[in-house]
């Protein structure tokens, strides 16, 4: 590294990145070619992909997805009845700022975790803050806060996160504390913030999941109404990819 007090002006005022792209250009004899204004741009350019990735890198770490999953790597080829149409216009977010939801269903192993969290990684992407959570445990997460004291602290969390993903919706019913958090939550998220859903059955069964015909009424006019659907079939993808190995 180059001694030079512009180097220790940029450490010194927390400039990393153009720290670093001074001192690679400091010591690059064809960077004498360059004009103050491209010296200037490439020192930014450096400082704003420098905090782009430190930001990003924070909110997939928040986010905890549970696949490492990008919208680039989507099998669109798979005999699934995925809509390209659809998840292209979905992949671009437009629907997360409408504040609308997400349902994707289909049976086990056809990729609604994965394309859930393609979405997520995307959104980070987009300087947008995520959650992954599955139902069981969430529920379970919930019942824990609420003996110590962290209760309306993780409420806060679900409510506010601008994107938030609900795995493994429908594995069990509910029973009354599971209905009445979950009514909590998506009455403040509803009209303010997205939600993705994925589930085994279809929409048309989750009434009965829910149980409590007033909580299922209430909590599906908040997740259904404005939800956008992918109903996902086939075989499970795993199966396909043992058969192949």
């Amino acid at each position: 590294m180059l001694a030079h007090p512009t180097l220790d002006r940029l450490h010194a005022m927390g400039l990393a990145g153009m720290a670093r792209a001074f001192d690679e250009l400091a010591a690059n004899a064809e960077a004498e070619q360059l004009s103050h204004a491209e010296w200037l741009g490439l020192l930014l350019d450096r400082e704003w992909n420098s905090r782009y990735d430190r930001k990003l890198a924070a909110r997939l770490r928040f986010a905890k997805l549970r696949h490492q999953a990008a919208p680039e790597d989507v099998d669109y080829r798979s005999e699934r009845g995925l809509d390209r149409a659809l998840f292209v216009k979905l992949i671009a977010g437009d629907w997360i700022d409408a504040h609308d939801n997400l349902a994707i269903c289909g049976p086990s192993g056809v990729g609604k975790s994965w394309l859930a969290c393609a979405l997520g990684h995307k959104a980070c992407r987009d300087d947008r803050s995520v959650l992954y959570q599955r139902v069981p445990r969430l529920f379970a997460n919930l019942a824990l806060a609420r003996g110590d004291g962290r209760y309306a602290r993780l409420q806060r969390t679900l409510g506010r996160v601008q994107l938030l993903i609900l795995d493994d919706w429908g594995l069990e019913p509910l029973d009354d504390q599971a209905r009445h958090d979950l009514l909590e939550i998506l009455e403040d998220r509803y009209g303010r913030r997205s939600t993705i859903i994925t589930s085994q059955l279809p929409v048309s069964a989750w009434h009965d999941v829910i149980g409590n015909p007033t909580y299922a009424d209430a909590i599906l006019d908040r997740l259904v109404h404005n939800a956008h659907r992918i109903d996902l079939t086939g075989e499970s993808l795993r199966r396909n990819q043992q058969r192949k190995a």
